[in-house]
């Protein structure tokens, strides 16, 4: 009897991807370090290297924010799946079916989210994503991303103009 089927299942159908030699190697250590200050960062107007992700704790009910790596191509949000589809906000999404982010200083709520193989997500991939950004996926060894559709989406202004609003207001 073949076991990948079983673990697929025990995954919610999705066969458990981990990150690769390198990111548990070498980005894993530094992430508890970065992610506070990236997470600044990410979701605004002009970052484009990291957007924020909101998610529900499955077990929790807490909502979390998370930095990841994503884009908007048509009404499809790709992120690709650097630590595997087996992380806590990968699976917290998965499991509520929807989740916010921030891309770029616009906001959207996303659904259906769809873990997908490089062949398979090749065209939204080559869409979303430069040639340099996907240089870094093959490089950091990331199988899979996962898709999510958009279904509203909200233009929020980044937080300096907000701040500089507030401030002269």
């Amino acid at each position: 009897m073949n076991a990948q089927p079983e673990r697929a299942a025990q995954a919610g159908g999705v066969e458990p991807v981990g990150p690769s030699a390198i990111v548990r190697i070498v980005m894993r250590p530094m992430t508890k370090a970065l992610n506070p200050i990236i997470l600044k960062l990410a979701g605004r107007r002009h970052f484009s290297m990291a957007a924020q992700i909101r998610h529900v704790g499955r077990r929790s009910g807490r909502t979390y924010t998370t930095p990841v790596s994503a884009r908007r191509t048509g009404d499809l949000v790709m992120i690709a799946l650097t630590f595997g589809n087996q992380s806590d906000w990968a699976r917290n999404v998965r499991s509520a079916g929807r989740s916010s982010i921030r891309i770029e200083g616009e906001n959207y709520d996303v659904t259906q989210p769809r873990i997908m193989n490089r062949q398979e997500a090749k065209p939204l991939v080559d869409a979303a994503f430069s040639p340099m950004e996907r240089a870094g996926f093959r490089m950091l060894g990331i199988k899979q991303v996962m898709s999510l559709r958009v279904v509203s989406a909200e233009h929020m202004p980044d937080a300096t103009a907000t701040m500089h609003a507030t401030k002269t207001g």
